[in-house]
């Protein structure tokens, strides 16, 4: 969220003004990112961090920040980019609700939602990824091996297999047909249920002695990753006929 980071720092230069209700933010939303659950999702937990409560109210009505088509992006899905514009750069409450936005808790926060065990969300640097073209250098052969190893027990990783993995679990092939399906591989580990039961050496933390993984755990490198995300590059999309839709 670069950019993000650069809207902050412009909105600091501004002065404050004091305001009565400097423990609100009054945020405008369309419909559609309302329906979608996740400022039910992170809203509150902004507020119980800070003691700052953020109203969403509609278009026509006053408001401290905007999200829509316009502006800096903040967050990207269900195939829609969404971006963020500011009209109160003064307000402290909003100042607080920007930084929130760019830390690491507040970014966990958006990739977190994940209704039904599908993550919705993620940062707009994915879409960036994407658009610059990604090569992979790792062994796509070896990524294959590692794939069927450590992935295969849940997921597809080959067309031949489709009678090896839980049902439930979408295929590498379905994940291909994802817009942000380098994001969601390159970050596997954060994404729900990987953090109870993966290790990645020199990334993530040990467990806890008192949760340890429910599992065999999967431990993979960031080498081992790279095999696996060239391997993916080389798988062609399912056929899912009209576009993936999340519900």
């Amino acid at each position: 969220m670069t950019r993000l980071i650069v809207l902050i720092s412009i909105c600091l230069s501004f002065a404050p003004i004091a305001r009565a209700d400097d423990r609100l933010v009054r945020l405008m939303a369309p419909q559609a990112l309302v329906d979608s659950g996740l400022l039910k999702h992170l809203l509150p937990r902004f507020s119980l961090k800070t003691q700052i409560r953020v109203q969403i109210v509609t278009a026509g009505q006053a408001h401290d920040i905007a999200l829509g088509a316009t502006g800096e992006p903040v967050f990207v899905g269900p195939r829609s980019t969404w971006y963020m514009q500011v009209l109160a750069p003064e307000h402290q409450a909003v100042l607080r609700f920007l930084s929130w936005l760019d830390s690491d808790i507040g970014q966990r926060t958006i990739t977190s939602y994940a209704p039904g065990g599908v993550q919705m969300f993620m940062l707009p640097l994915a879409e960036q990824a994407l658009d610059a073209g990604v090569v992979f250098d790792g062994d796509a052969a070896l990524g294959l091996d590692l794939s069927r190893r450590m992935c295969g027990r849940c997921h597809v990783v080959r067309d031949d297999e489709r009678m090896n993995a839980i049902g439930s679990t979408p295929s590498f092939f379905v994940l291909r047909t994802l817009e942000n399906w380098v994001e969601r591989f390159q970050t596997f580990y954060v994404l729900n249920p990987h953090p109870s039961f993966t290790q990645v050496e020199g990334v993530t933390e040990p467990f806890a002695p008192d949760r340890p993984s429910p599992i065999v755990p999967v431990e993979i490198t960031l080498d081992q990753l790279e095999a696996i995300l060239a391997y993916v590059a080389n798988l062609p999309p399912a056929d899912l006929g009209a576009p993936l839709q999340h519900q």
